[in-house]
């Protein structure tokens, strides 16, 4: 490792949403030492999305550990083949294998509540007011209401897009389901948890368990960042 006692930790977001989405979790993990940053990027095409992912892994000391939540995580499965990063995180996510896309991974289980509360305007696709209780629905209202206000809607082909790397395969891996997840199904994340090997962890929470029980979130960075340092050291 180099002088840095700590693995840095790089967020990608998903869909509807931005690097505001990981607020609750980056102060303490500042606090702990780690160096941070959460990616942005415009949800305009797979390619740009893993570039910023990558730019933003630029700006921080290595090695560094990937958190990707729901989108994020078919980013962090592409840019995480970085020899830079040392881990991956994924949280209530997904992560397509070398032959699928989001959607043709998504299309493997029944379609989720939240895919009945969308529209697609202007070639993006819009969650509609009443979709965010299928997306935060354990949330106070007031946030759910500024998470809907605040979200960012995706180009309507960018789940049917594909670029390559598939991290997982090589990278060790944790993973967060969400047992009460109405937006990628719960069956989902256990069958790619259980497909990467990864250590993984159930939390009773809506898709956004970064948002409604950010100190679980934490300790399982935490448990990635110790076991990321650990091999280090023994590298």
């Amino acid at each position: 490792m180099s002088q840095q006692t700590k693995p840095s930790v790089v967020f990608a977001h998903g869909i509807w949403a931005d690097g505001s989405s990981f607020s609750k979790i980056i102060p303490t993990l500042q606090a702990e030492g780690h160096e941070v940053i959460a990616a942005q990027y415009g949800l305009d095409t797979l390619a740009g999305d893993v570039a910023a992912v990558k730019s933003a892994l630029a700006r921080v000391t290595n090695p560094a550990i990937l958190v990707g939540h729901s989108y994020g995580g078919t980013l962090i499965t592409a840019a995480g083949t970085d020899p830079r990063v040392a881990g991956l995180v994924y949280i209530a996510a997904l992560a397509p294998d070398r032959d699928e896309t989001s959607q043709s991974l998504l299309n493997k289980f029944p379609a989720s509540d939240v895919f009945s509360h969308v529209e697609v305007s202007d070639g993006r696709v819009w969650m509609r007011p009443e979709g965010v209780k299928c997306f935060a629905g354990d949330l106070p209202e007031q946030e759910q209401k500024l998470l809907w206000a605040t979200h960012a809607a995706p180009a309507a082909d960018l789940f049917t897009q594909k670029v390559e790397g598939t991290a997982w395969r090589s990278k060790p891996s944790w993973y967060v389901v969400a047992t009460n997840d109405h937006t990628v199904p719960p069956d989902l994340e256990r069958f790619v948890a259980s497909r990467m090997g990864a250590t993984t962890y159930e939390i009773d929470s809506s898709h956004v368990p970064m948002l409604s029980n950010p100190a679980f979130v934490i300790e399982v960075i935490g448990a990635a960042a110790k076991s990321v340092t650990s091999s280090q050291r023994v590298a």
